[in-house]
């Protein structure tokens, strides 16, 4: 069987090494008798594996010991409601809106507190990320809150907002374990797993000590950090096959790529060599200001919708799966996270050099 290159935004691509070691530890993990998928997740094996997991999160995103790590079933979205729920201290918090999910995540803020939209990108179609040494941040926010890179519109943050007394709380589902990270710059940072770590079905969230405990006792027991934290993300069943093909990926990156440094490198340059395309020609169309541009969301248009619907299906057949932009956008979308190889990008170029040539 050919594997197809899959541009998905979510559920993506994994490494086909951790495909592969999971395909070869389906049936029986180890010496267990049994797969990671049916063994109880109070076994000393199971345990083993989740401490494993978090221990090398830890190592590969250099976290520091005053940052604790909690999985969590409800993906990201359901991340939108836990933090104003355990952040929202005064009653008030900023969000800088620059995509779809941002927006989301402002609105369900507004229904614990005041989520003050501080900045936004919408009056250019949020094809850019708002300076944000300019911005009038509020001074009695409980924190600020962002999303770091938007897989929709195919932006990300050239420089990180700080506020002085205010924390940061990122949502970094599309862009987490891409690059390095100084988690010391976030009060929280939180991710879906199902675009650069695992298949569809954990969020993770790393939370600076000090704000854990704030929840007032109204919030449900589940929706309270503290409650996860504490339990080391066994107070119930947790989401067991996503945290053990987690920790797959991150021993792939430790093991195989050499760590986020050299992710990040070469992220960069098949990020480079679709926008030098891009930048070469006149048929396709890429509408974000170039400082902003993200390294895992390539978002662009050819000359009409026709012309556009024919590139996906013409694509489909070479084998180049899922380029179809979100219906926000339209046009075409490649998103290139961690496990899309450098030869998956080649093919995109050169399929779009030869439809330039037959269509243009």
């Amino acid at each position: 069987m050919a594997r197809v290159y899959n541009f998905s935004a979510g559920p993506s691509m994994l490494p086909e090494s951790v495909l592969k070691k999971a395909q070869s530890e389906l049936l029986e993990y180890g010496s267990s008798g049994q797969s990671v998928m049916e063994m109880s997740h109070r076994s000393s094996v199971y345990d083993a594996i989740i401490r494993d997991v978090e221990s090398s999160l830890r190592r590969v995103l250099a976290i520091p010991e005053n940052y604790k790590v909690g999985f969590f079933q409800g993906g990201a979205s359901t991340q939108f409601a836990m933090v104003p729920l355990n952040l929202m201290t005064t009653g008030k918090a900023d969000y800088i809106v620059t995509g779809n999910f941002s927006k989301k995540a402002a609105e369900e803020a507004a229904k614990f507190g005041e989520a003050r939209i501080v900045a936004s990108s919408k009056d250019r179609n949020f094809t850019y990320i708002p300076d944000v040494k300019a911005i009038d941040y509020s001074k009695d926010a409980s924190y600020l809150h962002i999303c770091e890179n938007n897989t929709i519109f195919g932006t990300r943050y050239a420089e990180l907002p700080q506020v002085e007394g205010v924390p940061l709380v990122a949502d970094m589902s599309s862009c987490i374990l891409s690059r390095p990270t100084d988690v010391s710059k976030y009060g929280l940072l939180y991710f879906g797993v199902q675009k650069n770590v695992a298949p569809a079905g954990m969020a993770v969230a790393v939370v600076r000590e000090d704000l854990l405990g704030r929840a007032a006792e109204s919030v449900p027991t589940m929706l309270n950090y503290k409650t996860i934290i504490d339990a080391d993300s066994m107070y119930n069943t947790p989401p067991c096959w996503c945290i053990y093909m987690m920790g797959l990926v991150l021993h792939y990156i430790e093991d195989e790529v050499g760590g986020l440094a050299q992710m990040e490198k070469r992220n960069n340059e098949k990020a480079a060599l679709l926008y030098d395309y891009l930048d070469s020609q006149e048929f396709f169309t890429n509408p974000v200001e170039k400082k902003y541009r993200s390294v895992m969301n390539v978002t662009f248009t050819s000359p009409s919708p026709e012309l556009d619907k024919k590139f996906c299906a013409q694509a489909e057949q070479a084998g180049l799966v899922n380029l179809k932009g979100h219906r926000l956008v339209g046009g075409m979308r490649a998103s290139i996270y961690n496990a899309m190889p450098r030869a998956g990008v080649e093919k995109l170029v050169e399929f779009m050099r030869e439809f330039e040539r037959e269509n243009g």
